[in-house]
């Protein structure tokens, strides 16, 4: 049945997607890696000295001297100095759109009060007096003191002739201005839209916080990006992301749109990294991927579209993760469903017959439980011989916060835990008050997943959160800020190993994207995917691991990201 799967993806994407496949192994170069310090994830062979590629793919692993013999005479060579080298690092959870849209916009990421916010906005309106709008992104409440939402009011304060939209870092509230708010309507009377929520204050006045699908009232009105500005996002994201060592991203939720522009960009070579997307959804585009099937390997070898992203709540910085008790820190909330479970369910069992893998964001403990049920249902439903895919991984993106008990359905059910270790950082300082102790023994249970035979994947949400890798690797071992704090409550026993974290990075992605048998691993045949760093991640003290350097990026056998000494 895989690969009665694997056939059904064919070419039936050929005319939607505005890009024809480019030559996998045209113009590859040969590559040489030689005299360095190779960590394999390939349990028979873990450690090597020196890879060969050729066209792409990898042809010989092994020591120094051998590959001096085996490599081809044009190969590029490349003396490592006993640089570390791991298999292509892979972001499983990332937004490429948005981590472009921060390198080019109003990036509010790092605002470490709202007097520095409102400082950082009246900057921004004396540079650009002629904007119709004002839009940023980045802001986290959660590490200000005191730790409060911004309003409508403290925007005022500093710029009421426009509309101001700021989006917090999690992508699941906003702040506007009265400007703002008075263009989209919305005043005491506006009820909450569905799967959304307008705060108000004692007197029931809008704040101007907006969460969830609240949202999207003032945001359809903001004016969008042109066609230009989006394939320079695109590109910028890449870019920066290859810099940074990844060599894939698993890119959550999409409209088609940004999958067409992709696929043009690769046309023309300005984007190397490669992309495992998924289709938003519920939605008229996840309806078309159903119909049409997935892509596999195209625009060259670096696009793949075989999955569909749903939500289930919100974020817990925003309250609007569900959870089965209320929030200790306000106790008439148990958070939102964004989709009601009735409204997804339909997607899931054509996901299955149509081979299509399934998505979901689910944050808190409820949000997670009705998605293991909502996908137990279905799997159910649709027997083994009915499914385009007899073991269909589908994952749950997030998986923050989880009723112990339901930690080893994972497992039982196959379901893929993609989480981002980072958030055990960003949320390090407000999640307690939050939760309250008892709910934190499920919270970012990475160990605890694994224990129990799950498949857990790392991402980092970018641009929720930085995007580092090496930030996420230290998260995932230390548990801990990068300036070492961990609170008392925090669990340190759900650290996991290095080789854990090096395998949540490299070869478990590879996994969660049907792709074990072509990345993941450093061994013959596969592709040619490195990253080197000019320190031992898995032998360095942990408070250095933010000090090693991304020395190379490599994607199929191309030197893509060289660090400038």
């Amino acid at each position: 049945m895989e690969a009665r799967g694997r056939k059904m993806i064919a070419a039936a994407i050929a005319g939607a997607l505005l890009c024809t496949s480019l030559a996998t192994s045209a113009a590859t170069p040969s590559l040489l890696l030689i005299n360095g310090n190779v960590y394999t994830v390939d349990d028979r062979h873990p450690k090597a000295e020196a890879v060969v590629t050729a066209n792409g793919k990898i042809t010989y692993v092994g020591t120094t001297a051998e590959a001096l013999k085996r490599a081809p005479k044009d190969a590029q060579r490349v003396d490592l100095h006993g640089q570390t080298v791991f298999p292509g690092l892979t972001d499983a959870h990332a937004h490429l759109m948005g981590i472009g849209n921060r390198e080019l916009r109003f990036d509010l990421q790092g605002t470490t009060s709202l007097e520095e916010l409102k400082s950082k906005l009246a900057a921004r309106a004396k540079q650009r007096p002629d904007d119709p709008w004002i839009i940023g992104r980045g802001w986290i409440e959660s590490r200000w003191q005191p730790p409060v939402f911004p309003t409508k009011a403290d925007l005022d304060a500093v710029v009421s002739d426009r509309p101001v939209v700021l989006t917090r870092a999690d992508g699941h509230a906003l702040v506007a201005n009265s400007a703002a708010l008075k263009r989209a309507g919305i005043d005491r009377n506006t009820p909450n839209p569905s799967g959304g929520e307008i705060l108000e204050d004692a007197a029931g006045e809008p704040t101007g916080m907006l969460v969830d699908n609240a949202m999207d009232v003032i945001g359809k009105l903001v004016p969008p990006a042109t066609e230009a500005e989006r394939m320079k996002a695109l590109e910028a994201g890449a870019a920066k992301y290859t810099s940074l060592g990844w060599t894939q991203l698993h890119n959550a939720g999409t409209p088609w749109t940004e999958t067409e522009l992709l696929c043009r960009l690769y046309q023309s070579g300005q984007v190397k990294l490669r992309v495992y997307n998924a289709i938003g959804g519920p939605d008229p585009d996840a309806d078309r991927l159903l119909k049409q099937g997935a892509s596999i390997d195209g625009c060259g070898g670096r696009l793949t579209i075989r999955t569909i992203k749903l939500y289930i709540d919100g974020a817990l910085g925003s309250r609007g993760a569900a959870l089965l008790e209320p929030y200790s820190d306000s106790p008439t909330s148990r958070g939102l469903y964004v989709n009601e479970p009735d409204t997804l369910y339909p997607i899931l069992t054509q996901a299955l017959e149509r081979g299509i893998q399934i998505e979901t964001h689910a944050i808190g403990d409820r949000g997670n439980r009705v998605v293991l049920d909502l996908y137990e249902k279905a799997f159910n439903a649709v027997p083994e011989t009915r499914r385009g895919v007899v073991k269909p991984r589908w994952r749950i993106e997030h998986a923050q916060v989880i009723d112990p008990a339901d930690i080893p359905r994972f497992a039982k059910l196959g379901v893929i835990a993609s989480m981002q270790p980072s958030h055990a950082i960003g949320d390090l300082y407000f999640a307690p008050a939050r939760l309250g102790p008892d709910r934190l023994k499920g919270a970012y249970a990475w160990k605890s997943l694994l224990d129990s035979g799950a498949t857990v994947v790392a991402g980092s949400d970018a641009p929720v959160e930085v995007g580092d890798p090496r930030i996420e690797f230290y998260a995932a071992v230390a548990r801990r800020s990068l300036d070492g704090h961990a609170g008392d409550d925090w669990h340190l026993e759900e650290r996991v190993s290095r080789e854990q974290a090096l395998r949540m990075l490299t070869l478990w992605p590879a996994y969660a994207a049907f792709q074990e048998k072509e990345r993941g691993s450093i061994e013959v045949g596969k592709q040619a995917d490195f990253t080197a760093f000019s320190a031992d991640l898995m032998k360095v003290p942990e408070a250095e691991i933010m000090k090693a350097r991304v020395t190379l990026t490599v994607i199929a056998g191309e030197l893509v990201y060289t660090a400038a000494d």
